[in-house]
This record gives C-alpha cells, sequence and structure tokens, in this order.
C-alpha cells in the first residue's frame, strides 16, 4: 500500500511583506498610502469586482476601510502593483499557507483594467511565485477560483497551473450559487514554469508596442516536447 511520497522537511518558512521588484513592475505591502492611486483606478471601474467579496466602493472611504483590513491581515499579506506609470494599479495577496504541508496560494488579486492582461500584471503574479516556490521552497502552489470567472480560469491555464478539478456548488455570494475550480503547480512542474516564464518575460520577445511575440502558453509548450 502507498502512503504517498516520502518528504523529510520541517515547517515551511511563512512569506513576509517585502519588497519585490521585475523587470517592468514592482510590489509593495500594501498600505494605506497606496489608497489615492488605487481609489482612481476602481472607482472608474465598478465592474472589475464582480468576482470579488468586496467592492465596488461608493466612496474613497470604503476603499480605505477596507485597504485598512487587508494590509493588517497577519496571516495574508498583501502587496500593491506599481505598474509602468509609477501608480498603484492594483493589489494581490498570499493566502491559506500550510506551512506544515508546503502549499500556499495566490489570491484576492484585483488589478485595474489598464494592468489587466498586460505583461505587467503577469510579472506581478510570478513575483509571487518565486517568493513561495524558489525563496520558501514550497511544495505546491494553488490558485483558486470561481468557475463562472472565464477570465480567472484562463489566466490560471495560460499562467501553467494544471486544472485539478471543481467543486459544484461550493460558494454562495450575493444570491447567486456559484463553483469553485482549483489548480496547482508542484515543486516537480515548477522549473519548467519557471524557465518559460523567464523567456516570455525577456525584453526580447516584446515588440516596440510592448506586444508579446510569442506567447507563454507556446514557450511552455515548447520547453515540453524539447
Amino acid at each position: 500500500m502507498s502512503l504517498g511520497n516520502a518528504i523529510d522537511h520541517g515547517p515551511w518558512d511563512f512569506p513576509e511583506k517585502t519588497n519585490l521588484s521585475g523587470k517592468y513592475v514592482h510590489l509593495e505591502p500594501l498600505s494605506e498610502v497606496h489608497i489615492d492611486d488605487l481609489w482612481f483606478y476602481a472607482s472608474a471601474a465598478p465592474d472589475s469586482f464582480t468576482y470579488l467579496r468586496y467592492g465596488p466602493f461608493q466612496t474613497r472611504e470604503h476603499l480605505s476601510e477596507l485597504i485598512a483590513d487587508l494590509s493588517a491581515r497577519e496571516d495574508q499579506p498583501f502587496w500593491a502593483v506599481i505598474g509602468k506609470e509609477s501608480r498603484a494599479e492594483g493589489w494581490l495577496s498570499i493566502c491559506d499557507v500550510y506551512q506544515n504541508d508546503g502549499a500556499f496560494e495566490i489570491g484576492s488579486i484585483w488589478f485595474a483594467p489598464s494592468l489587466q492582461g498586460s505583461r505587467e500584471a503577469r510579472e506581478a503574479i510570478f513575483l509571487l511565485m518565486c517568493l513561495g516556490m524558489d525563496d520558501l521552497r514550497y511544495e505546491r502552489l494553488v490558485w483558486r477560483c470561481q468557475a463562472q470567472n472565464e477570465g480567472s480560469f484562463r489566466a490560471a491555464l495560460n499562467l501553467g497551473f494544471k486544472h485539478e478539478g471543481t467543486w459544484r456548488n461550493a460558494l454562495v455570494y450575493d444570491n447567486w450559487q456559484r463553483d469553485i475550480a482549483w489548480f496547482s503547480i508542484l515543486r516537480s512542474e515548477w522549473p519548467l514554469c519557471r524557465s518559460a516564464f523567464k523567456e516570455w518575460l525577456s525584453p526580447e520577445n516584446f515588440d516596440e508596442e510592448g506586444r508579446q511575440k510569442v506567447r507563454l502558453q507556446d514557450l511552455r509548450r515548447q520547453a515540453e516536447t524539447s
């Protein structure tokens, strides 16, 4: 009878709130200093909160209350995403950290429309992927979204996550029953995923308008067959 995979490891370290920088984006621990920027983007895009448990916000004060809550969470570090305009254009977090099991999730993501689908958005997520998988050596990286959220579902697959299954009618929010889709990247899968990501983020992969030349999923597919 198999008991699984033998592993000799104590509790994994908890991710700390530190500044993280890439080629195109910078992450800072989320705080009240980002509220003006975030209000500028959030107030103009109420529909961007459809699949989140908070928002849209009627006033700057309502957003300020949420940022105060998110930034104070000790068990869920949040970062503000500083994009190419040198303004905070969104936030994301590491959540549901299982230190004894070596698993963590990237979630509670809100990106302004100006950030969505951009290389800055992908690099922001990649920076947290590297923090957990490279710096802290976690074994399992998780992505979870409402299955009805087609954008997040596609994003998970594009980023290299594998769909594990869907929990049906797992969530009731705003008087709607919704399904929860689960995805993961395992430590054995991470090197190929990281390599493709780094190649995709290379400046040579973008034209003068910032448009990609080769898709991330194609680079990953090439690496899988080489």
